[in-house]
């Protein structure tokens, strides 16, 4: 479904991203883990075509716009209502009239955002805001995500109800997670990759890790 090969990006110089290679399959859930500037996001947003790579070649089964994106500054708009926002990005992603109201419909009801669709994202909580940048990632029902720390800032009882989301939404999809929660790696992938200094130094499946805090750590120690 994805294939990434050799993928560079540099910054003044400097690889952030330093030939990268993997490949996602049908159904994989991946946790993408790294300390802080290990290149975690900006290989996100090379996958997702908002930065471009130096070199190296990023190879999609079906077109980038099935690709579903939370990204890890949520960007939403806080005099917009749930709705109002779902249909202006509906309406980006290019999702026929038909197919918008369908679909915000759809994701409305499987975020749980019933009880403040109407009411300004200004007003709502992290919890609920997130819950709203994943419908707007949902719409179109994309057959992959990308997920960028989707529980950061949150509180032990919205990252478990936002866990348990992300756990619905992993039928007949692939999603690729970042997160600094390895517990959350372990509770939510199948497989995980952790990337420092640019490189990837370990892809392997969840089950097949043992220890993986100490090997954590021993793989991104400088």
């Amino acid at each position: 479904m994805l294939q990434v090969l050799n993928l560079t990006k540099k910054f003044n110089g400097r690889a952030v991203v330093d030939h990268v290679n993997f490949q996602v399959s049908k159904n994989d859930i991946v946790a993408l883990l790294g300390p802080n500037g290990a290149g975690k996001t900006t290989l996100m947003r090379l996958l997702t075509g908002f930065y471009k790579s130096n070199s190296g070649k990023i190879t999609w089964q079906k077109a980038s716009n099935h690709v579903g994106y939370l990204p890890e500054s949520n960007p939403l708009y806080p005099f917009l209502t749930p709705l109002q926002y779902l249909h202006f990005i509906a309406h980006l992603k290019g999702l026929t009239k038909k197919l918008i109201t369908k679909s915000i419909n759809q994701v409305i009801d499987s975020c749980q955002l019933k009880s403040v669709y109407k009411q300004s994202i200004g007003t709502l909580s992290k919890g609920f805001r997130q819950r709203v940048g994943l419908a707007a990632a949902l719409l179109g029902d994309p057959d992959f995500l990308i997920l960028d720390e989707p529980t950061s800032g949150l509180d032990p009882k919205q990252i478990i109800d936002f866990r348990q989301l992300i756990k619905k939404h992993t039928k007949d999809r692939s999603i690729i997670i970042s997160t600094h929660i390895l517990s959350e790696a372990k509770t939510i992938c199948d497989r995980i990759m952790i990337i420092n200094k640019g490189k990837i130094v370990l892809d392997d499946k969840t089950s097949k890790i043992k220890n993986l805090e100490t090997k954590f750590l021993q793989l991104t120690n400088d």
